[in-house]
Order: C-alpha cells, then sequence, then structure tokens
C-alpha cells in the first residue's frame, strides 16, 4: 500500500507498522462524515501537510508520573519499552503547537466528553472548516 500510495499516513513505531488508508478517509469526508484518525506527532504533521484544514486534537495524560503509572499497569512493555515511551512522550509534547486543542485524558469519559464539545463547537463556526482529500 506504501508503494501504492495507498496510505494517507504511515509510520513504524515501536516497532509495528501503521497507516491510514488514503481511499476511506477520502470516501468518509466526500460523505460528509467526521473522520478521527490516532496517530502520533509525526503522523498528525504529516496530515497537515496534506490536509490543512485537519483539526488536530492532542490528548495527554495528565502527568508524566501518571502516564509511566498507567503504561506500568498494563504490563505490556518492558522496562526499556517503558522507559523509551516515556521519553517519546516527553518529545511529544513539545510538539503542542501544531494542535487545534489539547485535551487531558483524565479518565476516558471525560476526554471523550471534551473531544465531544469540541467537534460540536467546530460545527458552530459561522465559516466552519471544509476538510477535502
Amino acid at each position: 500500500m506504501i508503494e501504492r500510495e495507498e496510505l494517507l499516513e504511515w509510520a513504524e513505531v515501536y516497532g509495528n507498522w501503521y497507516g491510514v488508508p488514503r481511499q476511506d478517509v477520502k470516501q468518509a469526508l466526500e460523505q460528509g462524515l467526521d473522520v478521527m484518525i490516532k496517530v502520533d506527532v509525526q503522523g498528525a504533521a504529516t496530515i497537515k501537510g496534506i490536509i490543512p484544514q485537519a483539526l488536530l486534537i492532542f490528548v495527554a495524560p495528565p502527568s508524566a508520573e501518571e502516564l509511566q503509572t498507567r503504561l506500568r499497569q498494563r504490563e505490556s512493555e518492558t522496562t526499556t519499552d517503558l522507559k523509551r515511551r516515556t521519553e517519546t512522550a516527553d518529545e511529544e509534547m513539545k510538539q503542542l503547537p501544531l494542535f487545534d486543542y489539547v485535551v487531558v485524558n483524565d479518565t476516558v469519559d471525560q476526554a471523550v466528553a471534551k473531544i465531544d464539545a469540541i467537534i460540536t463547537a467546530e460545527k458552530c463556526h459561522a465559516n466552519p472548516r471544509v476538510v477535502e482529500l
């Protein structure tokens, strides 16, 4: 898909490949649907370069300490992976100016409510964003 340019964005993250199929996004936008894509800051920058009207929301942990606690509780990272994830998160926080909004993920329900409010507010603009691909 990368070679055929069928992905809007792709990257290797923590040893795994991830990508966003371009056609799926294009079709959804053409149907007037909202499209939510979960990417890292590099992916967000790539998407913003391709779709300047894209709305970017950074979902942040309440603190670096809470991020470490959550990662440890998942028991899915080795000590090395945990250190790398924490360092990456510190670097990603420096990219906040790229984003339109920041949502602190205190709890899932609160974060979802905040994101829903952002989407609602964006749809109420006198001159709403027109996102095309």
